[in-house]
């Protein structure tokens, strides 16, 4: 891996992974879709070249509850542009700011974004008295975006395609 394929998150299937077509790979992806998690995999017809588009579910009922407990302040999508001549997948990873309005509160996705390929974990604690009378700490709450980019990293590599990372320019 080349100096700007680590600055860019790029990563490459393992050696001797032979490369599926590009509807077996937008399938595979597609299917990483389900009810127990917070996020979804589309079509992303009109969204600035992408050809699928994954991204937290803040606006869905069932899922706004987790967004509001973990005061999480911004959002994460990832545009996918699949390009079967060199069987990549070119990725660009862009975060909005997310606010709370109205009572009971809702969230708002902000028009405002940057685009990288950063990290970003959020976790709550609850302090008590362990089994033993001493001081215990109780994880009740664990967020972070690799939840979702390595699920569409994995399944892009199994396929054999690259993923390359795109933190300047388009898709």
């Amino acid at each position: 891996m080349g100096f700007f394929d680590a600055l860019t998150g790029t990563r490459r299937p393992a050696d001797g992974v032979e490369p599926g077509s590009a509807e077996e790979l937008r399938k595979a992806l597609l299917g990483l879709n389900g009810p127990d998690v917070p996020y979804a995999v589309r079509y992303g017809a009109g969204d600035g070249g992408a050809h699928l588009v994954a991204e937290w579910r803040v606006a869905e009922p069932v899922w706004q509850g987790l967004f509001l407990d973990s005061r999480l302040t911004h959002t994460l999508r990832f545009r996918l542009r699949l390009v079967p001549q060199s069987h990549e997948v070119r990725v660009v990873q862009e975060y909005g700011e997310v606010t709370r309005v109205g009572s009971p509160p809702r969230l708002v996705v902000s028009g405002q974004y940057t685009r990288g390929q950063g990290r970003t974990v959020s976790r709550q604690w609850v302090l008590g008295g362990g089994a033993d009378g001493g001081p215990r700490a109780t994880e009740t709450f664990r967020f972070d975006t690799a939840d979702l980019r390595d699920p569409l990293r994995d399944t892009v590599l199994a396929s054999g395609w690259i993923w390359r990372g795109v933190a300047f320019g388009s898709l």
